[in-house]
């Protein structure tokens, strides 16, 4: 069988065939020479001949002749149907040298007959325009006159020189063969990405377009020293004028507090409907209940109990705190200024649709007339709490779009970690037809509790059918969000901890506080105790009963991460697809996050949601990859993100992110497509780049999905 070209494309005849290429060489030679001359005729960097004169001519036609593409059958046509009398003449060369295997190889072997190898280029550069192959030490081009720009003498066309130990590598390579470092997008030489116009990236700084997974804590520690810079200058500011910070972007009114600027269109608590905000102030202008003398603080060993909900619907959110606060360094993490600020300068640190940023807020908070924090404040007079919440505030327009949200969002929100849903109706399934698997949910359950991942459970919610009354009657909040404490299996006695965000209101079913199903050796074995901190167990028959969800958030040390951004064009557009190669150099476990923009905010909010899928295919390493057999998918959802986990074996694959539900046919003259956010998480280091589309990619792909 013959071999395919990976930089081509074209087709190798097998090699017993090689002597019948060889007499066909033989006549086109003999045909073109007595026209034979060395001056007039050029070799590209693609083994094409071409005429010097011709080149010459306007640049009009590019006449010219691959040897590794003649027929038989257009040579006994005559050459005048090719135009070799007069434009081209084939150069013998005896041999060639492999450089990974040292084999002399015959003239006509593309690749070596050994190690497979590709035949070396031609040293030099070639021109951008014309396509010549121009000598080294030229800076303009021997055809067309056009100049050498941004190319480096000595570099073979299309390959890269690696920064850390300068090798020259092929341009297939997408880590240095000498050292293995990645191929940056600065490295010297050919890159081959999408870029520009139409390259199917958001314009963000934060997002690359190529390079390989990080250590998570490294790359926290980077984008903090890069924003400390601009909190000092604020600080030193605010210091010379004498004045504490004023967030001019974020203003301490009520346009930072409702989406209409004057009042909320949201319900909230009837109990609290007189607790309005009616001023801003610092916190030493606070009043709040203890020893007046306690200095205020950022953190104080932060507790989940600590955690108190105001007359925001916002449970999710501190649910998903109070689930963070069982870990002091995961709190810490968040707020990049960890210490109290006379100038009210904080700086804290959110994973937004997926894209990590650093949000300067100041420390004026919304009080009512009593001079009392009206939204989420902590005990023991903190402000990590207010502080996060204001952030988060910020970052979706202002804290009446804060209200109502699933723990989920949460905890990828403020751990930027890859997290997972797992339904616990059946009405929450894909297909009517599925079957819950409470064994299998019960397992992971388990697995998640071993790992030290982050839980969070929701009650009521989703296609759940609820009666208010018997929720409340076993102490239990509809639509709320609660933390997953713990998880245990005790002789076949299934248990959950759960803790209620509000500090109160818990449950009062079998295995509460007050049940009488408890032994006093149990009772002291969990350390249960009879009060009323809004934590308490629960049998998992009784989750599966009262819950529709549990959240997972898979938070992990020493792991590693990538992000990439692209864009989902509402039609199926080569200019706008940006598959993502992966190069895996050793055994690792990934998980694949895919985002899209959220809806909290009110221009926003009235857009619907895609249905988000991710694919991932095994492929080439070559520039242009093509699919090849499915490795894992996500599930297609109308979700603010969607995920999959997978173990991969050293190899390459193809990752596409798709949405469909927005496709339409009309072309909009000024387009705005809705963005994506593709993070990698990583147990060992990958290398991944963005590539360019070809037309029959996304069919491809769809094709693959339905067989």
């Amino acid at each position: 069988m013959g071999r395919e070209n990976e930089e081509e494309g074209s087709f190798l005849p097998p090699v017993d065939t090689q002597r019948r290429e060889s007499d066909l060489q033989a006549r086109l030679f003999s045909a073109n020479s007595d026209n034979f001359s060395s001056q007039e005729t050029q070799l590209n960097s693609r083994g094409i001949y071409v005429n010097k004169t011709r080149a010459e001519d306007g640049l009009k036609y590019s006449n010219a002749f691959s040897r590794d593409r003649f027929s038989e059958s257009s040579v006994e046509q005559g050459m005048d149907t090719l135009d070799i009398k007069n434009d081209f003449q084939f150069i013998y060369e005896k041999s060639w040298s492999c450089e990974e295997c040292t084999l002399e190889n015959t003239n006509l072997s593309i690749f070596c007959e050994a190690c497979g190898s590709s035949r070396p280029q031609k040293s030099g550069w070639e021109c951008t325009r014309c396509t010549m192959l121009n000598q080294p030490g030229s800076i303009v081009c021997e055809m067309c006159n056009c100049t050498a720009e941004h190319t480096i003498a000595g570099v073979r066309p299309g390959a890269w020189i690696c920064q850390v130990c300068t090798y020259e590598n092929s341009r297939r390579r997408l880590s240095c063969k000498m050292c293995s470092n990645s191929k940056q997008s600065g490295a010297r030489g050919h890159v081959g990405l999408a870029s520009g116009k139409g390259s199917g990236r958001p314009d963000s700084s934060s997002l690359l377009t190529r390079g390989d997974t990080r250590d998570m804590d490294i790359v926290r520690t980077e984008e903090e020293k890069k924003a400390l810079s601009k909190w000092e200058r604020i600080v030193n500011e605010c210091r010379k004028a004498g004045q504490p910070y004023v967030d001019d972007l974020f203003p301490p009114t009520k346009k930072s507090l409702y989406y209409n600027q004057a009042e909320p269109t949201l319900d909230v608590e009837p109990s609290r409907r007189s607790h309005g905000v009616t001023q801003w102030l610092r916190p030493h202008q606070i009043v709040t209940e203890g020893d007046s003398n306690v200095k205020w603080s950022v953190f104080r060993t932060p507790l989940p109990s600590d955690i108190s909900q105001g007359i925001l619907g916002n449970c999710w959110l501190l649910s998903a705190l109070a689930v963070i606060a069982e870990n002091t360094q995961l709190v810490e993490r968040i707020i990049s200024t960890r210490e109290y600020c006379e100038e009210g300068v904080y700086q804290i640190r959110l994973c937004k649709d997926g894209s990590w940023q650093t949000v300067i807020i100041d420390d004026l908070l919304p009080c009512d007339k009593r001079r009392q924090l009206v939204y989420s404040q902590a005990k023991r007079k903190q402000l990590w709490v207010p502080l996060i919440e204001k952030a988060m505030a910020n970052l979706h327009g202002c804290y009446e779009a804060l209200v109502s949200g699933r723990a989920i969002e949460g905890l990828s929100t403020l751990t930027g970690a890859p997290c997972e849903s797992v339904p616990l109706q059946a009405s929450s399934l894909q297909s009517p037809d599925d079957d819950l698997d409470t064994e299998f949910i019960w397992a992971q359950l388990l697995s998640s509790r071993e790992q030290g991942f982050l839980m969070g459970a929701s009650c009521g919610g989703g296609n759940m059918k609820i009666d208010e009354e018997e929720f409340r009657s076993v102490g239990l909040r509809p639509r709320h969000a609660y933390s997953v404490l713990d998880v245990r299996d005790l002789s076949g006695i299934r248990l959950c901890r759960l803790r209620n965000p509000w500090g109160h209101y818990s449950w009062s079913g079998d295995w509460s506080d007050y049940s009488d199903i408890w032994t006093q050796e149990l009772r002291e074995f969990l350390g249960t105790q009879e009060n009323e901190d809004g934590v308490f167990w629960i049998s998992f028959t009784d989750v599966l009963r009262y819950f529709d969800s549990i959240d997972i958030c898979k938070v992990r040390s020493g792991w590693r991460e990538v992000r990439l951004g692209g864009i989902l064009p509402p039609f199926s557009s080569k200019e706008h697809q940006t598959p993502t190669l992966i190069t895996v150099l050793e055994p690792t476990e990934v998980e694949f996050s895919l985002f899209q923009e959220g809806q909290r905010s009110a221009e926003k909010s009235s857009r619907s949601q895609l249905d988000l899928c991710i694919v991932i295919f095994r492929t080439s390493s070559n520039q242009t990859p093509r699919i090849g057999k499915l490795v894992r998918h996500s599930k297609r959802q109308v979700r603010g993100f969607v995920g999959c986990h997978a173990m991969l074996e050293p190899g390459c694959y193809l990752v596409l992110c798709m949405a469909f539900n927005h496709w339409h046919t009309e072309v909009s003259l000024n387009p705005v497509y809705p963005e994506y956010v593709l993070a990698l998480h990583s147990s060992k280091r990958l290398l991944v780049e963005q590539l360019s589309s070809s037309y029959h990619l996304l069919a491809d792909a769809i094709i693959n999905l339905l067989t």
